[in-house]
């Protein structure tokens, strides 16, 4: 018999989660049937878009339920397997995350992509956060050499390949971030940083200093003021793409409107939000561009690992508070915490 640790949510968030809302529990899993893998994860991923799931409410994807396994992007080593695509020893990657041990159909399952990098790189810069820099950039911003390009939260997951990959593009690349260390890893890179903890007012200020002409590509991580400033420095038949907002996410009421949205119509913008999930057939050939760049050590990738299993709510809380540096993570691999 084989035993899986789990998070489920015991009730839903108001607002900023607590940590008193998750909960870890213990099962013994089924017999795998056929078709079936058995894993032993070995990282797991946690990302902002989680806290929209624990409100209950059908989005673009369903919410999680209560008192059932969370869910999140996951790698681990398969140890049992009735599919024959899989094989004791094979590394995977899957959803069936907030857990150490996972069970679940192989269609489920994804082989690791074959790279010479780290493991966990996979639920990165070569995951699901790399894959949605790269989308919006390529496929919803149109992105051009000769474009000037604003990426919020520069320093997260996402924003730090958006940033790097426009930067390799030849374009013009501000970045913004909410501390003095973050910063100074986009200025190392050629990024233009400003701090987006302050007032529309000022962010519009040091904006305008950072690109006197203007921008006209901006890639939206943060929502709020952020949006806000960004409206005041984009040019005319600027393009504007959706990742998120998670300056919002745990809004206890429906937050107001930038005060100069007449922008998007004033300078005829084109403002775009997109779901990555949604544009999963372009996976192979953002990892056959990205790929390569990552193994020559052309793209710099930050990571910060929380460790041990128990460590999952924590490691999911600090992302809203600036805790991360790049992608959030837990390892799982040789811990029994």
């Amino acid at each position: 018999m084989t035993d899986s640790r789990y998070y489920v949510l015991t009730r839903r968030p108001n607002g900023m989660p607590e940590k008193g809302v998750f909960e870890l529990r213990n099962a013994t899993l089924p017999e795998l049937q056929a078709g079936e893998v058995r894993i032993r994860n070995r990282w797991l991923s946690v990302d902002p878009y989680m806290r929209g799931r624990m409100d209950g409410v059908r989005t673009y994807i369903e919410p999680f339920e209560l008192e059932e396994p969370l869910e999140g992007g996951a790698l681990g080593e398969v140890i049992e397997s009735r599919h024959d695509d899989f094989t004791v020893g094979d590394r995977v990657i899957h959803m069936a995350g907030w857990r150490d041990t996972a069970q679940l159909p192989g269609d489920q399952v994804q082989p690791l992509p074959n790279h010479e990098v780290p493991e966990q790189a996979f639920l990165g810069v070569l995951g699901m956060p790399g894959m949605t820099a790269w989308l919006g950039l390529e496929h919803i911003a149109e992105l051009k050499s000769s474009d000037r390009v604003l990426v919020s939260a520069a320093s997260g997951a996402v924003g730090s390949l958006a940033a790097q990959l426009a930067r390799l593009k030849g374009c013009d690349v501000i970045g913004t971030a909410g501390s003095t260390s973050k910063r100074e890893w986009l200025e190392e890179r050629g990024i233009r940083a400003v701090n987006h903890r302050q007032t529309a007012e000022a962010l519009t200020r040091d904006l305008q200093q950072a690109a006197p002409d203007g921008i006209d590509v901006y890639y939206e991580n943060v929502g709020g003021t952020m949006l806000e400033a960004a409206l005041n420095v984009i040019n005319p038949f600027g393009r504007i793409a959706v990742c998120g907002m998670i300056a919002h996410y745990n809004d206890t009421e429906p937050a107001p409107g930038p005060s100069n949205i007449t922008h998007v119509l004033l300078r005829r913008l084109r403002m775009q939000g997109f779901i990555v999930l949604e544009h999963m057939e372009h996976y192979p050939r953002f990892v056959s561009e990205v790929g390569p760049r990552v193994e020559r050590g052309e793209i710099d990738y930050e990571e910060t690992v929380f460790e041990g299993l128990k460590q999952t709510p924590d490691a999911f809380l600090s992302l809203f508070e600036g805790g991360n540096t790049g992608k959030m993570l837990v390892r799982l691999e040789g811990s029994d915490a």
